[in-house]
C-alpha cells in the first residue's frame, strides 16, 4: 500500500479528479439504464409484450456496457492510490500515516482540494480538517 502526504495526495488529484468525474457520469447512466430496463421488463411482464425484442436487448447491452466502464474507471482510480468510498458521490480517500497509524485523506468530488482525513474506522462523518495529527 502506497501512503500519501497531503501534498502528494492534492497533486495526484490533477490525474484523479477527471477520472472521479468520469465514474459519477458512468453510474449515473448505469443507474438511468437499470431503470429504463427495469421498466421495459415490468410493461412485458405486465401486459404480455408489445416491445420489440431488439429495445430491451438494447438497453441491457447499455446496462452491460456502463458496468464495465465504472469497474475500469474505478480500477484506474485504484491504481492510482486512491480507495474508491462512493461512487454516486465521487468519494475516494488516500491512505496516508499519522502517529504511526494508517489514516485516509479524504477528498469528495466538487471540493478544490484534499482538506479532510479520518481514522479507517471512523469514516466520512468522523473526517476532520487537515493538517494530521503528527
Amino acid at each position: 500500500m502506497r501512503y500519501f502526504t497531503p501534498e502528494e495526495a492534492n497533486a495526484a488529484l490533477a490525474e484523479v479528479r477527471p477520472l472521479v468525474e468520469r465514474m459519477v457520469g458512468h453510474r449515473r447512466a448505469h443507474v438511468e439504464a437499470l431503470t429504463r430496463q427495469e421498466e421495459l421488463e415490468g410493461s412485458i411482464r405486465g401486459n404480455g409484450g408489445g416491445i420489440p425484442p431488439a429495445t430491451l436487448a438494447a438497453v441491457a447491452g447499455e446496462v452491460e456496457s456502463e458496468a464495465r466502464e465504472l469497474a475500469r474507471v474505478i480500477d484506474e482510480i485504484g491504481e492510482h492510490g486512491a480507495e474508491v468510498k462512493d461512487i454516486d458521490e465521487g468519494l475516494i480517500d488516500f491512505p496516508a500515516l499519522s502517529r504511526g497509524e494508517t489514516v485516509l485523506l479524504c477528498w469528495k468530488l466538487g471540493e478544490d482540494e484534499i482538506r479532510y482525513w479520518h481514522s479507517v474506522e471512523g469514516g466520512y462523518a468522523a473526517r476532520r480538517e487537515l493538517p494530521l495529527d503528527d
